[in-house]
């Protein structure tokens, strides 16, 4: 019988910060370390929310707690666990990915397969370690992120049924699978789409109706999937809704609303807040962190329908552009490559590149033009 795997904190902070570099995607170290993607997202999010300890004033560490006290506090939550079946049925409401990274190998009072029995999974599935995606699922993926630039209002069936017009051997459970994974969603209006986090505040879409005709009146924000040569990562981009302009991004491995509020964090910082800021209900725009960002800046927050990613349809084709004008044409390697390709294509996008909604002028020409009171210097010009 081999010996159950345990990790150490030093493994973990290794794993973390790898990822926090996002020079690789999350199959690249899942494949690399020999972990679950899960757990290199949970020690990731570990590693950010304890960054703050190091520069606590005089930077002292808090004292640790005492083994022994630890051991029998988790022997007494065992204890409990076993004899309250309350906390089982509980702990089955939240997801299989969840509960696999609650296990605690280590545990001093139960086992592994115990704690695979609280908490409703298979014991099989802790020691499992995923490939990855394979190069043909890659490359399907792909496929699909193209055609649905063309029809977006294609749902699982037609996309399916698409692919096998094409000649490829798919059924409706690997592409319903594949277009979660990449975060697809048709436009058609269909109930339970778009679903926000559990516990997560939803907003109404406030732009019906509304004249938009100056700079920062209502911003937008999206995410997108980007294909990578192995795996994928995720682009989330804040856009200026009357001129176009792009005015901060970011780039991760994993999908969470912490890049995203670092990339509307320097929009802000930059450019100041916006009167309204129009987003899908994604968990990552429905998020505390998010929309408390938002609240405190004093921006009204509007969101899309259900289904109905026409309403953000600006950014939609933001990146239709992004994606045939620079995506398509490179195999990136890495996340600083794809960082750089990204960046060149929005700087050429709003600086050179002309667009048609300001007869042929590039949106930053546009948005400086308008934007009141105070016009930047040359200098601003070139950075911004």
């Amino acid at each position: 019988m081999s010996k159950r795997k345990q990790h150490s904190p030093e493994f973990k902070a290794k794993v973390a910060l790898e990822a926090l570099k996002g020079e690789q995607t999350a199959a690249e170290l899942a494949s690399r370390f020999g972990v679950h993607p899960t757990m290199i997202h949970q020690w990731k999010r570990a590693l950010l929310e304890g960054a703050s300890g190091v520069f606590e004033r005089g930077s002292r560490r808090k004292p640790e707690v005492d083994e022994a006290q630890l051991q029998a506090l988790h022997a007494k939550i065992g204890e409990l666990a076993v004899a309250n079946d309350f906390l089982s049925r509980k702990l089955k409401a939240l997801g299989r990915d969840v509960r696999r990274a609650m296990i605690e190998p280590d545990h001093p009072a139960l086992s592994i397969g115990r704690q695979c029995g609280l908490l409703s999974i298979a014991r099989s599935s802790f020691y499992y370690t995923p490939e990855g995606e394979s190069d043909a699922n890659l490359a399907l993926m792909r496929r699909i992120d193209e055609q649905f630039l063309e029809t977006p209002f294609y749902g699982v069936r037609q996309m399916c049924w698409h692919l096998r017009n094409e000649g490829h051997g798919v059924n409706v459970k690997r592409v319903r699978r594949l277009m979660r994974l990449m975060g697809l969603m048709p436009i058609y209006q269909k109930p339970d789409t778009s679903k926000p986090a559990k516990g997560h505040k939803t907003y109404p879409y406030l732009l019906r109706g509304l004249r938009v005709d100056r700079p920062d009146q209502v911003w937008c924000a999206d995410i997108t999937y980007l294909p990578m040569r192995r795996g994928f990562l995720y682009l989330v981009a804040i856009m200026d809704w009357h001129t176009r302009k792009v005015l901060a991004w970011r780039i991760s491995n994993t999908l969470e609303a912490r890049f995203c509020v670092e990339a509307l964090t320097e929009a802000i910082c930059r450019f100041g807040p916006p009167q309204i800021m129009n987003t899908d209900q994604g968990s990552q725009f429905t998020a505390f962190a998010w929309t408390d960002t938002l609240r405190r800046a004093g921006v009204r927050i509007s969101m899309d329908g259900k289904g109905r990613c026409i309403d953000n349809i600006f950014i939609e084709r933001l990146w239709r552009s992004l994606k045939y004008e620079c995506v398509y044409l490179h195999a990136w390697e890495t996340g600083s490559q794809a960082k750089a390709g990204v960046g060149r294509w929005i700087r050429f996008y709003n600086h050179q590149r002309p667009h048609t909604a300001h007869g042929g002028r590039p949106p930053a020409m546009i948005y400086w033009r308008e934007r009141q009171p105070n016009q930047p210097s040359q200098q601003e010009l070139r950075v911004a």
